[in-house]
This record gives C-alpha cells, structure tokens and sequence, in this order.
C-alpha cells in the first residue's frame, strides 16, 4: 500500500516540485487547496496524480477531520502567504494562515494521527539582520515584519509539539528560493519578466522600477530545496534545519547575471538619489530605483550556515545560479510565445 502524504499549498511554487518528487517515489499525494489553481501542476505533468481536498487552513474543524481519516504518514505545510509585502498589508490574515493554521495542524494530528511526521515552511526572515557571521539553527531570532512575527510563533509551535508531545515535527528555514514556476509578484521573476520584454522589443517597454538594488538574499534553487524538505522527515530524530546554498547576492547582482544571460550590455549611472541601468546599445534605460517601493527592506548580513542539512541529509546543494537563471528565462520566454500564438 503506497504511504500518504499530505502537501498544504500544493499548489504554489515548492508545493508543485515536491508532489512531484513525491510521485515520483510511489507516495500518494493529497494536496489541499484553497481554489482551484492548477497551472504549475499542469506544467509539471502532474494534476491527474494528486488528490485534492478544498478548505482555509485556518477552518480547524476541516482540518482535524482530514487529518483523523487520512491518517497520513507525512505533513508538509507549504501554505499560506509566502510574500512579505502582503504580510503588512493584512497582518491579521497574514498570522492567522501564517501561525494560527500551524497550530490548527499540529493540534490536530496530537489528537488524531501521533505517528504522523510534521514539517513547517519557516523562513530566514527569522533571524536578525544584525548577525555578522554564519547564522545556524541555534542564532539569535529577531523577526522585522508580520511575515517573520507570524512564522516565529509557527516556529516555536513546532518546537512545542515535537518536546512536549512527542510529536515528529520539523521547522525547515527556508532561505530564499527560486524556479520557473516563482510568481510574477517576486523581485527575481520581475526582474527576468522585464528584461525579456526589453530584448523582445516589446512596443509598450516599461522601466522597471525597483528599491533598494543592494539587499542581499541568498537564493537556492527549488527544485534542489523540495529534496532537503523530504529528507528531514526520513531520518530517525527530528531537528531543526537551515536549508540554504550559503552564498548570498545583492539584487543588483541578479540583474547583472539575468543581463549578461540575454545579452543586454547595461551600464550603471547614479543620478541623484537614483540608480539607472541602460543599455549601451540603444542609450535606453532599463531599470530604475525608486525610494520606498518595498517595506522589507531586510538585508542579510550574514549567511546560513547548511552544515547540519549537508551532514545528517546527505544533501547535496545545488549552487549553479546560473542554470536556475537560464531555467527561468527560457520557461518565460516560451510562456510569452505560448500567449502570442494563442
């Protein structure tokens, strides 16, 4: 009988990569949703492979009774909202899926399903941005927004669960992570988007407008991440675990790297409080800087230190950003071409 495994957003972005890996591996997958939105699974292959079931994560009624019949062998909490920017503006929805729903969760398998193995999206956003050196499982936390406030009290939900209850529950830190399928709304998909439009001569080309070009992230791929979330529910003891490549970029950095991919030849000019990028080419500029575009301004001063995943896992990082750079591109530029032929 194949073992049953629960994805909550499957949906988005890792919940899509990690159905897949799973069928691949003979699970059952269950993917619960909040509507319909099957577009990544679509060009995964996969919608026909999953079982969908349809609730708020926060509805703990649904939840419990979903959990009570399944009786899965494995949880992973892929929900919720992954974008800072709309944590500021709805706090009170943003905790409610974000902290609320993780303890709807973990709640619900202490009273239904003890065996069940837990795992919960938490986010670099923990951390202090102060922190000058390497930051592992055991660093100093000191959360900047609703986002980060809301996944630090999900996060030591967990760690509650897992001492007190004996519960098989994991807290995965997330470092930034990217593929093909990241939505438009994320600064790196932007970035690719607008680019593309500019070499593809579109006739409407808009400036691309972003903030502060010098925060870092460090940004993995999330193809390669999905097989770190999976591992740190097969081994015998639960932990904690950092999931990072431990190489950290600036945002003017990823537009350099997306640049030289498409072969646009920038140039960058401070003037006044702004920072331009035009092509030398044509003369045009490209992208501009505006004060204030973002509340998160978070920047890294450090960087994650991914020993203990590398040692207990045996994962293997992939760090080619490059390749994850050029996967983007191309699975852009054939969705534009999709869109002009349609």
């Amino acid at each position: 009988m194949k073992k049953k495994a629960i994805i909550s957003g499957v949906s988005g972005q890792d919940g899509s990569y990690l159905a897949k890996y799973l069928i691949k591996k003979n699970y059952k997958v269950i993917g619960i949703l909040k509507k319909k939105n099957f577009r990544n699974l679509n060009y995964l292959g996969i919608k026909n492979n999953i079982r969908y079931l349809y609730c708020n994560l926060s509805n703990f009624k649904k939840i419990s009774l979903y959990i009570k019949k399944i009786q899965p062998y494995l949880f992973f909490n892929l929900g919720g909202i992954s974008n800072v920017e709309d944590s500021f503006k709805n706090p009170l929805y943003n905790d409610k899926i974000n902290n609320s729903a993780v303890l709807n969760i973990l709640e619900s398998i202490k009273r239904y399903s003890n065996k069940t193995r837990f795992f919960q999206a938490s986010s670099s956003e923990l951390f202090d941005e102060k922190n000058k050196i390497k930051v592992n499982e055991d660093s100093r936390l000191n959360p900047k927004s609703p986002y980060s406030i809301a996944k630090l009290s999900a996060y030591y939900y967990t760690k509650f669960y897992r001492n007190h209850y004996n519960i098989f529950a994991v807290n995965g830190i997330l470092f930034n992570h990217e593929s093909p399928l990241r939505k438009k709304k994320f600064v790196t998909k932007k970035i690719i988007e607008g680019l593309i439009n500019y070499k593809l001569k579109k006739k409407r080309k808009k400036i691309i407008k972003l903030g502060n070009i010098y925060l870092t992230r460090d940004w993995g791929n999330a193809e390669n991440y999905v097989k770190a979330i999976y591992k740190t529910l097969k081994i015998n003891k639960a932990y904690d675990f950092i999931i990072c490549t431990g190489i950290k970029r600036s945002v003017k950095d990823f537009i350099n790297l997306v640049s030289k991919q498409l072969k646009i030849n920038i140039k960058w000019i401070k003037k006044k409080n702004k920072e331009m990028a035009f092509d030398i080419k044509t003369k045009k500029i490209i992208i501009e800087t505006k004060k204030n575009i973002t509340k998160n301004n978070f920047s890294y001063n450090f960087i994650g230190d991914n020993s203990r995943a590398i040692r207990l896992l045996k994962w293997k990082v992939d760090k080619d950003i490059n390749k994850l750079i050029q996967k983007m591109i191309n699975f852009q530029v054939k969705e534009k071409k999709n869109f002009k032929n349609c």
